[in-house]
């Protein structure tokens, strides 16, 4: 199958294609593209000359497999594949259909001929609890949807028209988002429906066969409360406060699960707040963002955009995707949007902003970057065409040049 190379992917997974101990784990919100990426690793393979014959694969989803439900059912499929002892390679997709699946998996990793991948959008098996059923070493590479320097290249791979006027390009992006399946709808309504669906099948699916959720009707208004605020700092008390104006009695334990399934749905990611001055992180508030901002735009009618969330949250998931450490710092009363982190040496402080056209805007977005002692690096993203590249020590960049030219910080 012909494919768009996601290699932001692919060069973190690469080094383990012949490695028969470490399990590759692909994890990420349904329909990111987890699938694609296994298709991605087959064809490099071929590519190499493995032969199609050690190639195991496995569509637990698609027919012929959708009846494949027990451990000893998909231990007879594998068998029936391995006609000799040549080194093979395993591909199984939508693990999660095999109830009490590890096992099986462990087994095949013991025996040291076989180079695993597997995936599954029921993030819960691919989350906590695969860290306890499977002993052995795996990875784990997390998916997220397109950034828009991927969304643009996927459109020229799928000869899609693209804007000439590329800030005009990045407001479709951020209204239409980047899940992969989106592009080949042409109408915006058409792509919003698929979003809804996205966000459907994640409940009915993942969310409602392995959760025990009482009152559905405020499971989901607390899924609206999060998407509608992301980017902005939220506490458990800032919801319980937000429902009691409602006249809505809801206690802390329900809060904090509900938003754990949404994380463990990969709906949202959270951010925590790390002080700066003490070195630690804060209990009580911090951020969630989305995994794509067009699950904003699905859920509300209103299609104006804010920047100010919407540019971090796309900065937050395209640092995410290359691997940046990310937590919001403060200190004292000031807040620096990003804390990035990569490695043990690469430290960075990050500023977003749609612009900084006066000088309350511009006192604002630097004044947090005065108040920090240390000497790690400084950046200011902004939307706008950018006049002073450097400004006391702080680099101002254009947050689309950066991502659409794939930039590191």
């Amino acid at each position: 199958m012909k494919v768009y190379n996601r290699e932001n992917y692919l060069k973190k997974i690469r080094g383990f294609y012949d490695d028969p101990e470490t399990i590759k784990v692909i994890t990420g919100i349904r329909r990111c593209g987890k699938s694609y990426l296994l298709e991605m690793v087959k064809n490099e393979l071929l590519e190499k000359g493995i032969k199609e014959k050690n190639i195991i694969d496995i569509k637990l989803d698609k027919r012929p497999y959708i009846g494949i439900k027990t451990p000893k059912q998909l231990e007879e499929l594998i068998d029936s594949f391995i006609k000799d002892k040549e080194f093979k390679y395993l591909f199984i997709d939508e693990v999660q259909n095999v109830k009490n699946f590890e096992p099986v998996i462990e087994a095949y990793r013991n025996e040291n001929n076989i180079s695993i991948f597997i995936t599954g959008s029921n993030s819960y098996l691919l989350s906590g609890e695969l860290a306890t059923k499977l002993t052995g070493r795996k990875i784990e590479i997390e998916m997220l949807p397109l950034n828009f320097y991927e969304y643009i290249e996927m459109k020229k791979f799928y000869k899609k028209d693209i804007n000439l006027n590329i800030y005009a390009e990045f407001q479709e992006y951020i209204k239409n988002g980047g899940f992969p399946g989106a592009i080949k709808y042409d109408n915006i309504e058409d792509k919003i429906r698929y979003v809804q669906n996205i966000i459907s099948d994640i409940f009915k699916k993942d969310i409602k066969p392995n959760e025990k959720i009482k009152n559905i009707d405020l499971f989901d208004s607390i899924q609206r409360f999060v998407i509608n605020n992301f980017g902005s700092m939220i506490s458990i008390s800032s919801i319980k406060e937000y429902y009691s104006s409602k006249k809505i009695s809801i206690d802390d334990r329900t809060i904090e699960r509900y938003i754990s399934i949404l994380e463990n749905a990969k709906i949202i990611y959270r951010c925590d707040t790390f002080d700066i001055k003490s070195k630690e992180v804060l209990n009580g508030e911090r951020k969630y963002y989305l995994a794509d901002t067009s699950i904003y735009f699905a859920f509300n009618t209103d299609n104006r955009i804010n920047f100010g969330p919407i540019l971090e949250n796309i900065l937050h998931n395209y640092l995410m995707s290359k691997d940046y450490n990310l937590s919001v710092g403060k200190i004292g009363k000031l807040e620096c949007d990003f804390i990035a982190r990569k490695g043990n040496e690469n430290y960075y402080y990050l500023q977003v902003s749609k612009n900084i056209d006066n000088e309350s805007t511009e006192e604002r977005e630097y004044r947090p970057f005065y108040e920090i002692r240390d000497m790690y690096p400084r950046y200011l993203f902004l939307l706008d065409f950018i006049i002073n590249k450097n400004v006391d020590g702080v680099k101002n960049i254009n947050i689309v040049d950066f991502i659409v030219n794939n930039e590191e910080l």
